[in-house]
C-alpha cells in the first residue's frame, strides 16, 4: 500500500543523488567526471506534491529548485549530512551558500545553493539559474517559492529560498488548508450551501450575472487571439449595488460555487488605516496572494475604500487621493474577477465606475418576487397556521430577501420552543416588526 508520503521519499532520494553528483564533479580530479540531470519520476498518487511536480510547465531544473527549498522541512540536516561526507575534516564550503536560521541549527538553502547544485562554477549556468529565481520561473511567478530580500550591497543570491506556507502545509498534511485571517491577511473565505434556485433576483440582474459567467468561462479563449490579447486586460471588474439584503453577497458566493473558485471577502476594518501607506500595504497582501490563486475578490461595503475623492485641502487629503490612485491601478491589474458591493452607486468614485466592465443593480424585490421568497423560505417539516397568507405578506410588507429569511428564522425558533412545531401568524408579524424597526420604519 502506497502512503501519501511515498513520493516525498522518492523525491528526496532523487535530490540526494543530484547533490552527490554535483559534489563528485566539484571535488573530483577526474577530468571525465560529468554532471547530468535525469527527470524526476513519481507515481500518480493524487497528492498535492505529485500534482505540483508533475506539471508540464515546470522544468526539471525547477523541480530541483523546489526540492532544495522543501528538503529542510522534512530533513533539517539534509545538506549538512551530505556535505560532511566530502569535508571529512571539516572546513568552510563557501560555494554552497546557505545560512543559519533563528531557530534552525542546520543549513538553510539560498539562491547560491541552487546555483551551485544546478550549475557548479559555470558562469552561464549560474546566470540562467538567477533568471529563474528573479522571476522567470513559474514557481516564483505563482508565489510557490520566494527569494528572500537581502541587505543592500549583499549578493542577490545570498537570500534564502522560501517555500511559502500556502503551498507547504497542503503538501505536509495532504489536506486542503485555508489561509489564516488576521493582520497579515485581511480577507475571509466565504461560502454558501444555497443554490441558484434559492436566490430570487430581478430578471435584468440575472441577465447581467449570466454575462459575468460567460466572461469567466470564455475570456481565456478570446485572449488567444493576438490582436485582442494586446488590447484587453485579463481581469473583470463588477459593481453590485442596491439596498441591503437584496442578494449581493449571496450572488458572489454562488458565482464562486458555479465557477469552482474560492471567494474571499476583504475585511475593510482590517484594511483601512489612518496611517499613511498602511492601507495600500494591507491590500497588497491580499492582491499578491489572490492573483496566484485565481480567487474571486469581494469588497463588501466598498464605499469605505472606493468612495469619492475629496478636494485637496491638506496633506491628509493628498495622501487619501494617492491611495485611490493606487487602488485604480491595482484593480486594473488584477487578472481575475473582482466584485465591489455598495448600497449606493453614487457613493463610488466615478474613476472606479469607468473601469468596471458592468454595474449590476440589485433592487428591492417586488410583490411577486417577495411571494416567491416567502415560499422558498418555508420550512419542510414545521406547519403554519391556516390563516397565514403568504400572498398577503408579500403584497403588504416591502422587505428584502434577507429580512424575510430573518423573519422565518425567528418564527421557526418560536415554533420549536413552543414544543408543538407550529408557526404562528403573530410570530411572523413580530418578526416583520423587528425587521422594519431596523430600517426605522413602523408596521402598518
Amino acid at each position: 500500500m502506497k502512503h501519501y508520503y511515498s513520493n516525498i521519499i522518492i523525491a528526496l532520494q532523487y535530490l540526494d543523488e543530484v547533490f552527490h553528483r554535483r559534489l563528485d564533479v566539484f571535488f573530483s580530479k577526474n577530468e571525465d567526471a560529468s554532471f547530468y540531470l535525469e527527470d524526476l519520476q513519481l507515481e500518480n498518487d493524487g497528492t498535492e506534491f505529485y500534482k505540483l511536480l508533475s506539471r508540464d510547465d515546470i522544468s526539471t531544473q525547477e523541480k530541483i529548485i523546489f526540492l532544495i527549498a522543501f528538503a529542510p522541512h522534512i530533513q533539517p540536516a539534509f545538506f549538512d549530512n551530505i556535505i560532511q561526507q566530502y569535508l571529512t575534516t571539516g572546513g568552510d564550503f563557501a560555494e554552497i551558500g546557505g545560512v543559519k536560521g533563528l531557530n534552525q541549527r542546520s543549513m538553510l538553502p539560498t539562491g547560491e545553493t541552487v546555483q551551485f547544485i544546478l550549475a557548479g562554477n559555470d558562469v552561464k549556468g549560474r546566470l540562467d539559474v538567477q533568471q529563474y529565481l528573479l522571476g522567470e520561473s513559474v514557481l516564483i511567478k505563482e508565489g510557490i517559492l520566494e527569494l528572500e530580500n537581502v541587505k543592500d550591497g549583499e549578493p542577490l543570491m545570498s537570500g534564502k529560498i522560501i517555500l511559502t506556507e500556502d503551498y507547504l502545509l497542503p503538501i505536509l498534511t495532504n489536506k486542503e488548508t485555508e489561509i489564516k485571517f488576521g493582520n497579515d491577511f485581511p480577507a475571509k473565505k466565504i461560502t454558501t450551501k444555497m443554490h441558484w434556485d434559492d436566490a430570487v433576483l430581478n430578471e435584468s440582474t440575472v441577465n447581467q450575472i449570466n454575462d459575468i459567467t460567460i466572461w469567466m468561462q470564455y475570456n481565456d479563449k478570446l485572449l488567444e487571439d493576438e490582436k485582442m490579447k494586446r488590447k484587453i486586460k485579463p481581469g473583470y471588474r463588477v459593481l453590485f449595488f442596491g439596498p441591503s439584503g437584496t442578494g449581493k453577497t449571496l450572488t458572489a458566493t454562488l458565482l464562486g460555487n458555479e465557477l469552482k473558485k474560492d471567494v474571499y471577502r476583504i475585511d475593510l476594518s482590517q484594511v483601512v488605516s489612518k496611517y499613511i501607506g498602511e492601507t495600500e500595504k494591507n491590500l497588497e497582501k491580499v492582491f499578491a496572494k489572490a492573483e496566484h490563486k485565481n480567487w474571486i475578490l469581494f469588497f463588501d461595503e466598498a464605499d469605505a475604500l472606493f468612495g469619492k475623492r475629496t478636494s485637496v485641502q491638506n496633506s491628509h487629503d493628498r495622501y487619501a487621493n494617492q491611495e485611490v490612485s493606487y487602488l485604480l491601478q491595482r484593480i486594473e491589474d488584477y487578472p481575475g474577477l473582482l466584485i465591489l458591493a455598495s448600497n449606493f452607486k453614487n457613493n463610488i468614485d466615478s474613476a472606479f465606475i469607468r473601469r468596471f466592465h458592468t454595474t449590476v443593480y440589485f433592487p428591492m424585490p417586488d410583490n411577486k418576487e417577495r411571494l416567491l421568497l416567502w415560499e422558498k423560505t418555508m420550512p419542510s417539516v414545521i406547519q403554519t397556521e391556516p390563516a397565514l397568507s403568504l400572498t398577503d405578506l408579500a403584497n403588504k410588507y416591502e422587505i428584502s430577501g434577507a429580512s424575510i429569511l430573518n423573519v422565518m428564522h425567528y418564527a421557526m425558533l418560536k415554533a420549536i420552543a413552543s414544543k408543538d412545531n407550529y408557526i404562528r401568524q403573530r410570530d411572523i408579524f413580530e418578526g416583520i416588526r423587528r425587521e422594519l424597526r431596523k430600517a426605522e420604519k413602523t408596521m402598518a
